[in-house]
This record gives structure tokens, C-alpha cells and sequence, in this order.
């Protein structure tokens, strides 16, 4: 994975940058844009923390900005969606320890691109319907990264006490739920909810160890 794309992981999966969403003029902003520059806001103000960088910080900011990116992603919807139709023929164990090894994979992809992060800038250009419930929403963003253009789209959802929560992240035409499913496609077909999560703890698990070896070998 390149860096450029890293970022725009980083800026997706935890909806942070160093960022200014553009206003729309006459316009109100929705109660979904609210919940997603109120999240934006609170991570960047650990973005600004100059431990960011450093070892014995940095692990602190990263549970805080886990803690606030958790209340606006629905990790049931994802894992949900990512699983597709053989999520009903998961237990309700298996679907949780799912939830908790994608939670966890995801975690170590941000993570990991968080290392390599220098910044960059969204600006918001339009909200639109997903369907005509009314209670879906796709939020359209234009990242620059490297004085590169990446488009990032933010699909939410209300939730039944009305808040908005994210339930997918589209960054220049492909979708996190695409992008997983297709990886998971062969396991998914067997339809083995065990080797799925396996499969699923291990690369967490591979991503971790590899950080840790980096980070050692590191002077």
C-alpha cells in the first residue's frame, strides 16, 4: 500500500486531517456533517499534540482518538456488510468475535498509517440521498495528499435514537466493504465463520508483530 493511499486511510477509516471543510453558502449543515466535523474537530485537536511522533506519547493519543472515532462508526453495519448474506448464518458469538478481530485489523491499519502522517486537507462538496428512507446519506469529500487529489465519500446511517453513524468509507471509487468482502471472497463462499475469523485475527495479528519489529529495529 502506498503512503498516499495510507493517508487517505487514515483519513477515511478516522475522518482526520488537518482539515477545513468548505462551507456551503445559505445552506445549513446536516445533522450527519455535523456528526462528522464534530468527530473531525475533537481528532485533531490530538493530531496537534507534539507527542504524536513520539514512542512513549503516541499511545495515548492513539487510544483517545480511537475512543472518539468509535462513536461514530457502526462496526456492526460494517462487519455486517462485509460478511454479506452468510452474516445470518453466523452465531451471535461468532458475529461478535467477528466485530472485535475487523475492529481490531482496522485498528492496526490506521494505526500503521499514522505513523507516516504529515498532514493534509479535506473539503467538503456535497451531501446526497442513499436510497429514499431518508436515513441514509453519502457525504462527498476531496482529499489532497501529496499534492495529490483523492476523492473520499462518507456513507452514514441513522441510527434509531437519531444519531448518524458511518457504515462505509468509498476513497476513489472502492469501498471499505468492497475492499474487505473481495479479500474474504474464498473463506466467504465456504461460508466458515470460524476460518473467516481466524483468517481475520491472524492478519491483525501479522500487522502487529511487523510494527513491532519496525519499531525495534529502529535506532
Amino acid at each position: 500500500m502506498t503512503q498516499v493511499m495510507k493517508t487517505c486511510l487514515l483519513l477515511g477509516t478516522l475522518l482526520l486531517s488537518l482539515c477545513l471543510f468548505a462551507p456551503v453558502r445559505g445552506e445549513a449543515a446536516s445533522e450527519a456533517r455535523q456528526a462528522l466535523e464534530s468527530t473531525i474537530n475533537q481528532v485533531l485537536v490530538e493530531l496537534q499534540k507534539p507527542g504524536l511522533h513520539d514512542p512513549a506519547e503516541r499511545k495515548g493519543i492513539e487510544d483517545n482518538i480511537e475512543r472518539i472515532v468509535l462513536t461514530l462508526f457502526s462496526f456492526e453495519e460494517l462487519s455486517m456488510r462485509t460478511v454479506g448474506p452468510n452474516w445470518k448464518n453466523f452465531t451471535e458469538d461468532q458475529q461478535k468475535r467477528f466485530m472485535d478481530a475487523f475492529e481490531d485489523l482496522l485498528r492496526e491499519r490506521y494505526t500503521d498509517a499514522l505513523e507516516g502522517y504529515n498532514g493534509g486537507t479535506v473539503t467538503y462538496l456535497k451531501e446526497t440521498p442513499v436510497g429514499s428512507s431518508g436515513n441514509r446519506v453519502q457525504i462527498d469529500t476531496l482529499v489532497i495528499v501529496n499534492n495529490k487529489d483523492v476523492s473520499v465519500s462518507y456513507r452514514m446511517q441513522r441510527e434509531k435514537d437519531g444519531s448518524w453513524v458511518v457504515y462505509d468509507i468509498i476513497i476513489e471509487g472502492v469501498g471499505m466493504v468492497q475492499n474487505y468482502r473481495s479479500q474474504f471472497q474464498s473463506v466467504l463462499q465456504r461460508g466458515n465463520a470460524e476460518e473467516l475469523i481466524t483468517l481475520v485475527r491472524a492478519r491483525a495479528d501479522e500487522m502487529r508483530d511487523a510494527k513491532a519489529k519496525n519499531r525495534q529495529s529502529k535506532p
